[in-house]
């Protein structure tokens, strides 16, 4: 029992390492990984590669070298029973008649939810869930957020000095963390749908939040740019080159942007900032799952003070800026008036990148 609870490990490992694959191009939908074996012997290999193409089991499938009755199916997520772009996975799956079929985990989808595991138990298919559940959910995350909460899943990134600084008493940030810290940054935006910063941040910085710094084949995130009556202009590098990646502006303002790709125009707060809760309810209709935000600190404090945010990536660079004015990540006046008022989190990882330390953490709610 143990000699096979340990096969199940190993070619569900494989099969992650595949859903691996498609991450930064599958959104909406979920990354998934496909193993077909038999006599212990991998006879197919799938993953999902992008929305609209064929699901990691019919990958598989299609890729099998030869007959798949009576072997095992290893996928990372429950196969799907409705109609989308693509026909539900499980009919496939069942007509190709294995033996059994091993699942990470039970797919989130209210359209799903536990119905492709009973179409295959009702077939006479061995059906086990649960092995690398842990990792499955992790691979994940962004898509569980979004399929239950129709919500995105929101990532803020900083990089502060050792004594807690994002930018000098003048201003300057370029470039508080290294190299290598550079190149998980712009992977990172390779990974989600949108990239976030206040007006403030544009107007200083005029960053394209663009993916540079990396190999290999990736997409731009939307640019979204929240417009804080500071004077957005079509001068910005963002509006430049409408052919890298489209920029939104979001407003609480009456005025047109006619160099924006959209304008999304939200009622504001009663201190007059816009409501980012209301803003990723906006996003959520129109099928964004993930959101970076990277700055800047008034954006980073509304976003925590109306827990959206959900992961933090927290870069911290062996410096020192000093100055009571120098700019911290969270400013504003201030989230916790006592210690219990305090958001709390939960570090998943810490890592040594370089001269930088990466701190990787969740928001608890």
């Amino acid at each position: 029992m143990k000699e096979d609870t340990n096969k199940d490990i190993y070619y569900m490992r494989k099969a992650l390492e595949l859903a691996e694959k498609g991450r930064g191009n599958t959104s909406p939908n979920p990354m998934v990984g496909c193993v077909i074996v038999k006599n212990d012997k991998i006879i197919a290999e799938g993953y999902h590669k992008k929305a609209g193409t064929p699901h990691a089991e019919i990958d598989a499938l299609n890729n099998a070298v030869e007959d798949v009755r009576n072997s095992t199916i290893y996928v990372t997520l429950e196969p799907c029973t409705h109609f989308g772009k693509t026909p539900p996975c499980v009919t496939k799956v069942i007509e190709a008649r294995p033996k059994r079929v091993v699942i990470a985990m039970q797919d989130p989808n209210p359209l799903v939810a536990g119905k492709g595991i009973e179409a295959l138990k009702s077939s006479g298919i061995d059906v086990i869930v649960g092995i690398l559940e842990e990792e499955a959910h992790k691979l994940n995350e962004i898509f569980m957020r979004y399929i239950t909460k129709r919500i995105p899943f929101v990532i803020a990134k900083w990089a502060m000095t050792m004594d807690g600084k994002i930018a000098t008493v003048t201003g300057d940030s370029k470039y508080i963390s290294a190299g290598d810290s550079l190149k998980f940054v712009h992977k990172l935006r390779s990974e989600v749908d949108v990239v976030l910063i206040g007006g403030k941040t544009a107007l200083k910085d005029n960053p394209l939040l663009t993916v540079r710094h990396i190999e290999g084949e990736y997409k731009n995130p939307i640019r979204i740019i929240l417009d804080t009556k500071e004077g957005l202009s079509e001068d910005l590098n963002v509006f430049k080159d409408k052919t890298i990646a489209p920029t939104w502006v979001i407003t609480s303002d009456s005025k047109d942007y006619p160099f924006a790709d959209r304008v999304i125009k939200l009622k504001s707060t009663d201190k007059g900032y816009i409501s980012l809760k209301n803003l990723m309810e906006e996003l959520g209709k129109l099928e964004i799952t993930s959101v970076l935000i990277e700055g800047g600190g008034r954006v980073f404090a509304s976003a925590l003070q109306e827990a959206i945010v959900d992961k933090i990536y927290c870069f911290l660079s062996p410096k020192i800026f000093g100055g009571e004015h120098a700019i911290s990540p969270v400013m504003g006046l201030g989230i916790a008036q006592s210690v219990n008022e305090a958001i709390n989190l939960r570090i998943s990882s810490v890592k040594q990148l370089n001269h930088d330390i990466l701190i990787e953490s969740y928001v608890i709610k």
